[in-house]
């Protein structure tokens, strides 16, 4: 199929941009590169057509959806960081919903009608239910949350009034890089664990700050699902080659594993070889003890498995991945 894929600039679009290429569809890139990389795409596409225009440009959709004869979509174009969010949540509001808003538009105009869009577990709040399923009420707790959850609810009414076809794929925690190093993650600021643990190893940072070691967890500290971006990547490709107009799906995506902070840490140190000094400071408010997936809904449904989202592999190739690029795609 002829594909748009919104943020194929960014940390997960670049991985399915690739996956999309090697499985033989035609990708073409939509992206404003406010956040994401040029040469990201670049990599993953072997220097494919990639359109800078924001979401809010609508008739640039359209024309980008006709002249390339789209015949679905994938949609990573939203911003994610859950404190930013709280400080700016008009922000989110305008670039996540509204922006998807004007996607939708657009698709409508041109008579796309399958979808695919990531979307993330923050939809759920604090669930009480572990592991995570599908059937958990939304109960966001953050803009951020909030926004993706708004546009699932957008979707489903598109779904009902227009026929769209969609998938929404619900992350957990996203993490690792390609196999062969070419691709990765790079967020200014960066505020995941797993790079922030890796630029200690690296000496771009003295040391990790561990929130809390009295939850009721194992060790202490917060349990979390990892999933290698290489098998977020993989699912969006199963999600888009079963997709037809008018069907609906949303599912969780996660290796159905739990990680603690310490663990993580630990595990860091035999992978890279360093120290990585780690202190213990207080609770950070809102986080949940654990959030591990259900994932049995993408199995059955779109016949997915996390194939590389043990820890040692993701830790392993984002290693490799930061030691061999300390500034990212910063030449």
């Amino acid at each position: 199929m002829n594909i748009l894929v919104t943020g194929a600039a960014g940390y997960i679009g670049s991985h399915t941009c690739r996956q999309l290429i090697e499985s033989g569809h035609q990708v073409t890139g939509y992206d404003n590169l406010s956040r994401g990389h040029q040469e990201a795409f670049d990599r993953a596409s072997a220097g494919g057509k990639l359109v800078i225009g924001d979401l809010a440009n609508t008739p640039l959709l359209v024309r980008s959806l006709r002249e390339n004869e789209i015949q679905a979509v994938v949609h990573f174009a939203a911003f994610g960081l859950v404190g930013e969010s709280v400080e700016h949540p008009e922000l989110y509001r305008q670039n996540n919903v509204e922006g998807s808003r004007s996607l939708l538009q657009a698709m409508l105009e041109a008579n796309v009608k399958r979808l695919v869009v990531s979307s993330t577990t923050a939809i759920y709040g604090e669930p009480s239910q572990m592991p995570i399923s599908e059937d958990n009420p939304a109960a966001p707790i953050n803009p951020y949350g909030q926004s993706k959850w708004e546009v699932e609810q957008m979707l489903v009414n598109a779904q009902e009034q227009h026929g769209l076809g969609f998938t929404a794929l619900r992350y957990f925690n996203a993490a690792g890089a390609s196999l062969d190093g070419l691709l990765g993650e790079d967020h200014e600021p960066e505020t995941h664990l797993i790079p922030i643990v890796l630029q200690v190893a690296l000496g771009q940072r003295d040391r990790i700050s561990i929130f809390g070691d009295d939850y009721s967890t194992p060790d202490g500290t917060c349990v979390r699902d990892y999933v290698h971006v290489l098998d977020l990547a993989s699912a969006h490709v199963r999600a888009l080659e079963r997709l037809q107009p008018g069907e609906l799906l949303q599912v969780n995506l996660g290796s159905g594993i739990g990680t603690s902070v310490q663990e993580i840490v630990e595990q860091a140190r035999r992978v890279t070889g360093h120290p990585i000094p780690a202190d213990i400071v207080p609770r950070r408010p809102g986080d949940p003890p654990c959030l591990i997936a259900n994932n049995q809904l993408a199995k059955s449904e779109l016949g997915w498995q996390p194939v590389h989202s043990d820890i040692t592999t993701i830790l392993s190739t984002a290693w490799d991945w930061h030691h061999r690029h300390p500034r990212g795609y910063t030449p």
